[in-house]
Formats: C-alpha cells, sequence, structure tokens
C-alpha cells in the first residue's frame, strides 16, 4: 500500500493541490474554500489529505478527505470512499455508454460567490452525496429565438443521464476546466461553452453562433435531484443564462437530444400548462426560469441590455 500523507496550512494549499491528481486536488480546494468561510475564526485551522493507492491492483482506489479545525476539533467536510471498480460499474450499470464517458468531463467548482476553488468530473459534480455537502459547480441555459420570435425548445434524449426525456430550453451544460471556457472576461468562456454544446447537441455550426451575439443576461442558483428519482444524481448550480436570437440550421445529435420544436409565448405557456395532463416532464431548472423571468425577458429580446443583471445570484 502505498500512501500520501500530509497537513497544509490555507496559505499554502494552492501550491501543495498541484501534487495531487487533479480530482483530489479539485475537491481539497473546494474543502478548503468551504472551512475558510465556516470556520474564519478559528486559530488554528489545518486540512488533511489522505491518498491511499493499492498499487497491486490498478482498479482499486480511496480517496479520503478530511478537514481539521480548531486544535482538538476533527470535523470531516468531504469523505469520498470507491473501493474497486465494481462501485463505479453498479452506480452506472444500464446507463448509455457514451453519456458514462461524457461523465469524465471536469466542470468548475464554485464557492457561493462563483469563485472557482477547483474542479471535478461531472460524475462527481452530479452525485447526490456530493451534492448533499454543499458541492457547486457553473453551468449555462441558453435560450435561441429565431427571428420571428419564437424560442427553440429541446426534449433531452432517453439515453440523457439526468432528466431523460424533459423538455427545457434550448441548451444547457457547462463550461469546462480549460483555460478558453475558464475566461471569466465578460462571461466568454461560458459563450464558448455555449458555442461548444450547441454544435455538439443540436449540429449548429460556430459560423451562424457568433460569441458577441451571445447576451449574458444573469446567473442564478439552483439545487434539484434526478427525475425520474434514482437516489444517486442531481444538479446544483450557479447557470449563467444566455440568450441569442438568429435563424440557424439543426442537425441534431440523437443521442442528445429527442425532439427540437420552436414555440411563441402562448404556444409555451399552454404547452407547460398541459405538461401534467398530458405527460410532459419539464426539468426544473426550465421551470424555475420560466416562472420567474423568461416573459419579461422574451417581451425585452430587442433592448437585452436593459435586462442585464450580472451581478445578481438569484437563489432559486
Amino acid at each position: 500500500m502505498k500512501q500520501l500523507f500530509r497537513s497544509v496550512g490555507f496559505s499554502v494549499y494552492s501550491n501543495y493541490s498541484k501534487v495531487l491528481p487533479p480530482r483530489v486536488s479539485g475537491l481539497l480546494c473546494y474543502c478548503v474554500n468551504h472551512c475558510r468561510h465556516s470556520h474564519s475564526g478559528t486559530k488554528s485551522t489545518t486540512l488533511e489529505v489522505k491518498l491511499n493507492r493499492q498499487c497491486n491492483s490498478p482498479t482499486t482506489t480511496s480517496t479520503a478527505l478530511r478537514v481539521r479545525v480548531g486544535q482538538n476539533h476533527n470535523r470531516p467536510l468531504f469523505l469520498r470512499k470507491m473501493s474497486s471498480s465494481t462501485t463505479v460499474d453498479s452506480l452506472l450499470s444500464g446507463l448509455d455508454q457514451t453519456q458514462i464517458d461524457l461523465l469524465k468531463e471536469e466542470c468548475i467548482l464554485l464557492d457561493e460567490d462563483d469563485k472557482k476553488i477547483g474542479s471535478a468530473s461531472k460524475k462527481d459534480c452530479h452525485l447526490l452525496e456530493n451534492i448533499e455537502k454543499g458541492m457547486l459547480h457553473r453551468a449555462f441555459s441558453v435560450f435561441l429565438f429565431n427571428t420571428d420570435g419564437k424560442l427553440l425548445l429541446q426534449q433531452r434524449s432517453d439515453a440523457k443521464i439526468t432528466y431523460p426525456g424533459h423538455y427545457t430550453n434550448t441548451c444547457c451544460s457547462h463550461p469546462l476546466n480549460f483555460e478558453a471556457e475558464l475566461d471569466e472576461t465578460e462571461a466568454i468562456g461560458v459563450r464558448r461553452a455555449a458555442q461548444r454544446k450547441l454544435y455538439h447537441e443540436l449540429g449548429i455550426k460556430a459560423s451562424q453562433l457568433p460569441l458577441d451575439e451571445f447576451n449574458y443576461l444573469t446567473r442564478i442558483r439552483y439545487k434539484a435531484s434526478n427525475v425520474p428519482y434514482d437516489g444517486k444524481f442531481g444538479e446544483h448550480e450557479i447557470d449563467y443564462i444566455l440568450f441569442i436570437q438568429r435563424d440557424v440550421e439543426l442537425d441534431v445529435n440523437e443521442n442528445e437530444v429527442k425532439s427540437v420544436k420552436y414555440v411563441s409565448q402562448e404556444e409555451l405557456k399552454e404547452f407547460l400548462d398541459k405538461a401534467s395532463s398530458e405527460g410532459n416532464l419539464i426539468t426544473p431548472w426550465f421551470k424555475l426560469i420560466c416562472d420567474k423571468f423568461l416573459y419579461n425577458w422574451w417581451n425585452n429580446l430587442k433592448s437585452l441590455q436593459s435586462q442585464q443583471d450580472r451581478g445578481t445570484i438569484h437563489r432559486l
């Protein structure tokens, strides 16, 4: 058994995290930040990280993170153990392999003020056990309108791991943990991620979606469990709201999207009113945005700058 064990103070945690594997360092940063905000008055605060790797079994890995707060108080904030590949396989058993592969993408971990504190896999970000302990990541929601002012809806593929078959706004996904999508200047990293995913999911070419035509309006934070409830996955995101009005050509990726349709305001209201009785499922974030914001924004498509509220994170 090979073991790595160190204790670090807040002043050096960022340097220490560089020697750890990316997923572990991301959780390390998360724990340090959480502890810093929760226990800022504590005299003696250290962070212990223990990584055990069984060398004679390449599929067996266990990782534990523990925060020590104060001289005599040991409070575990994050504890994640993976005893074997069987644990992972059983969690993802029966799910679509393409979607499983996408769970390896590295998302951006955040504090409550939308400041980056690390990274973690898409799978880790969407596990309920982590969400219940406060893990929060960055996301975006695109609302694409044609020149007739109709909104493009998508129905998520039945292959999706979270919210399969649900109707939602045009595109919802995550900026990833690499330089181009980490750039926070005018939310350009999020815009690049939106351009990337609109092509991946709907086949809309980047040339039809100029980055400077994405209108970044505001941010929302929400938390929800998967539907149908599986006790495994959920969402906890700070979601950047992006509007764009363009006529585009679609080439739908059927592994991502089951169906699409353009709707007017009246058609959307009727669709949502009848959704339950007609058996149509709606994603929780889209439902919240419709209830709180969408129609006012929609009425101001020609003057979206007046709707910008970038300094606020709306907690829904």
